[in-house]
């Protein structure tokens, strides 16, 4: 979604449903995402996704420090030297909370 003032990318808050622009503060109820969407270069609309499409990531039994979850989506990422090993990044699956661990 998109600002319908500053043009800028806006987050949603779904405690208090809406989204809101961090720039410039502007606020939108959510599910008015097409009224004020905005098009590309072509004139075509350009839809945002607002939804993660973390459930095609692979899990782990990880114990999420925050809330106590026992399940966690993982991903590889190369934070270090080439010659070094990966870092693995955690999300737990209840609260969304992310943590490292270093191998």
């Amino acid at each position: 979604m998109f600002c319908p003032k500053c043009k800028r990318l806006m987050r949603p808050d779904r405690a208090k449903g809406v989204w809101v622009c961090s720039s410039c503060g502007t606020r939108v109820p959510l599910g008015k995402g097409t009224e004020v969407g905005r098009s590309d270069p072509q004139g075509r609309h350009v839809a945002v996704v607002e939804e993660k499409a973390a459930a095609t990531l692979p899990t782990a039994d990880e114990v999420c420090p925050k809330c106590g979850n026992t399940r966690a989506y993982w991903v590889l990422r190369q934070t270090r030297g080439a010659d070094e090993p990966e870092t693995r990044i955690f999300e737990c699956t209840k609260c969304g909370h992310k943590w490292r661990e270093y191998q």
